[in-house]
């Protein structure tokens, strides 16, 4: 069943194709035929391709398969090759198990769109360009699958052309990222200058012979890839474009940041592991970049209207757990705690868009409330997604990864404690904002009239992801409740194993885990005081001018919009407003020249053929002369 690797990627890309192409003639049906179809397939093929990996594992720790030759010229051979060891398959099951899911969901949500089939062939082209990336062999192949993911996210997030400001946040997603991409590009050239291979095996062991830790090549290499991870990502100071991103529709919002796009830099990273371990400032950076974003993004998720913009800085907030795991070392901690995210933050998206979708499009939290009643299994599947990111203790998948992320950050030879307290701060500040969300939709007086639940087909996934996002968390479950290993075994073949400091002892690991479930339990109890209605105290903040000042500076994500609009766009545009203005004098001074030319030449043409015949004579003579000097 090996053999059949090739298969996932390509049936998503077949779909694509197919719809495409023929979308038009399809009939809505046969259109959700296709795009379920193909990457439910591509789902099934990944489930029998790792049965029979699992079978000769650990002793068969990777597969490679190679297609054909891609580039064979001047010292570069580059193919068409696929690489599925532990890590490329867990991001493979869950882009394609998660994937389908989404995609089923979108079959309802989307029925009475009239893109009905553009969108399914964006979203099976955006599945196949994020498997391309996860099993490729080589740099330029992931290159390749890394623009697939951003020309993708730029088709989606503007899905609804004709409304001038998703068209906005589309080419805002697009350039930003774009920085990011330039950056990883220029790393790819000096890889490839400096080590004569794209092979990511190859390249991490050549770097590790050729190069010392903390060498300055292998600080640039290492930097420039970082700032690729941050761009797709969407971490600081890259992070402007997601907010903006919901402009797309709701599975679009639940498919970017659960399986694929932000996840690409986490995927970078721990990849390019031994690489990112030689630029020890680099590693640290990744670190303090992740523990500022998680706890700006939540700040600005406790004030944001739109219930998507909640969920999308809560993304944010979430892979800075997973930069800040990579960061000190932990690369199976983020890679779990992206495993647990993907199950409930897809699960999240997608219950906000049955409250969306029951409310006509209604998407300002003050305008809904007292959903709970109504909308009975969607406020039940979003209050499990909602405790899964809090962290609620022991039932929750998301208390078991985070707890792993605070622990290895205690226990890390290459932490701070200030940064542990940091992170601890986080989970209390995404107890708060997940559960003002929660009380804001779900709880008080209700504003607007919902239409009632979703159908069968929206309705499975989110049973099935809330499932997920209750048990997933026990395939890793710390000594100090159980010690049930089996997620860190699996990774640890391609990663490799955190070394917990001198000193630490599993008392520790006891008081730790109490901080982390004081400190969620805390967040969630205070959101009870702040939120809801009859307690009233958050309204009588947001009346004072400090308190209106300070939410106004979050809501609008720390004025970062603002900072690169005064830097950037609007040097920008000045600059190419003046260049443009000299070009128009320069275009007219070109043609006042050539008129002036034409008046001048145009005397020659006198009509008489004895000065004609003399001009020919003259210039004969002349060239003559030349050629004889």
């Amino acid at each position: 069943m090996l053999k059949l690797l090739w298969l996932i990627p390509v049936l998503p890309l077949a779909g694509f194709l197919v719809l495409a192409l023929c979308g038009g003639r399809l009939s809505r049906r046969q259109v959700a035929w296709v795009g379920c179809g193909s990457v439910g397939t591509a789902a099934v093929t990944t489930a029998l391709v790792s049965v029979d990996f699992f079978q000769g594992f650990p002793d068969r720790a990777f597969y490679q398969q190679t297609l054909w030759n891609w580039i064979d010229t001047s010292g570069m051979t580059v193919g068409v090759s696929w690489y599925l060891d532990a890590l490329s398959l867990l991001m493979v099951a869950v882009i394609t198990g998660i994937g389908f899911l989404i995609h089923l969901y979108s079959v309802e949500y989307l029925s009475g769109d009239d893109g009905y089939s553009r969108f399914f062939a964006y979203m099976n082209l955006f599945v196949a360009a994020m498997l391309t990336l996860v099993l490729a062999d080589n740099l330029l192949l992931l290159y390749l699958g890394w623009e697939g993911v951003g020309l993708c996210s730029y088709l989606l997030i503007g899905f609804w052309y004709r409304e001038p400001e998703y068209g906005t946040a589309a080419q805002k997603a697009f350039i930003v990222t774009r920085i990011g991409d330039t950056a990883f590009a220029i790393g790819l050239f000096i890889l490839f200058t400096q080590l004569h291979s794209l092979s990511i095996q190859q390249v991490q062991t050549l770097a590790a012979e050729a190069w010392p830790i903390g060498s300055t090549r292998a600080v640039i290499v290492a930097a420039l890839l970082l700032i690729g991870a941050v761009g797709k990502s969407a971490q600081l100071p890259l992070q402007v474009w997601l907010p903006d991103a919901m402009a797309g529709p709701t599975p679009v919002s639940a498919l970017i940041h659960a399986a694929t796009m932000v996840t690409a830099g986490v995927y970078l990273i721990a990849r390019m592991h031994q690489l990112v371990a030689l630029a020890p400032l680099v590693q640290e950076t990744v670190a303090v970049i992740g523990l500022l974003t998680l706890l700006l993004a939540a700040c600005s998720a406790l004030v944001q209207r739109d219930i998507k913009r909640v969920l999308a800085y809560s993304t944010m907030s979430q892979i800075g757990y997973m930069f800040l795991a990579l960061g000190v070392g932990a690369w199976s901690a983020a890679l779990f705690h992206f495993l647990t995210h993907s199950c409930f933050k897809a699960l999240l998206f997608l219950a906000a868009g049955s409250v969306i979708h029951s409310l006509h499009h209604e998407q300002d939290i003050f305008r809904m409330g007292g959903l709970r009643r109504q909308l009975p299994v969607t406020f039940w599947t979003f209050l499990i997604g909602a405790a899964a990111m809090s962290g609620v203790p022991l039932i929750t998948a998301g208390f078991y990864s985070k707890d792993w992320i605070l622990w290895s950050v205690w226990s890390s030879p290459l932490s701070h404690h200030w940064i542990w307290f940091g992170a601890l701060l986080g989970t209390l500040l995404t107890g708060l904002y997940s559960f003002r969300l929660v009380i804001r939709v779900f709880f008080g007086e209700a504003h607007t009239l919902a239409s009632g639940e979703p159908g069968f087909a929206m309705r499975v996934p989110l049973v099935v992801l809330a499932l997920f996002a209750l048990t997933i968390g026990f395939l890793e479950v710390p000594h100090t409740l159980g010690h049930l290993s089996l997620f860190s075994p699996y990774l640890s073949h391609v990663l490799p194993t955190l070394e917990i400091r001198a000193g630490i002892d599993e008392s520790s690991e006891t008081l730790e885990q109490i901080a982390v479930t004081c400190s969620a339990l805390l967040g969630i109890g205070l959101a009870a005081v702040l939120f809801l209605p009859r307690f009233n105290f958050i309204e009588r903040c947001a009346d004072m001018p400090a308190g209106h000042a300070l939410a106004t500076w979050w809501q609008n994500g720390w004025g970062f919009d603002r900072l690169y609009d005064r830097l950037i766009v609007r040097p920008w545009l000045h600059l190419t407003r003046d260049s443009g203005e000299i070009l128009d004098h320069g275009s007219k001074l070109l043609v006042i020249g050539a008129e002036s030319c034409h008046a001048w030449l145009s005397h020659t043409q006198t009509g008489h053929v004895r000065w004609y015949a003399a001009t020919v004579a003259v210039g004969t003579l002349v060239l003559l002369g030349l050629f004889a000097l």
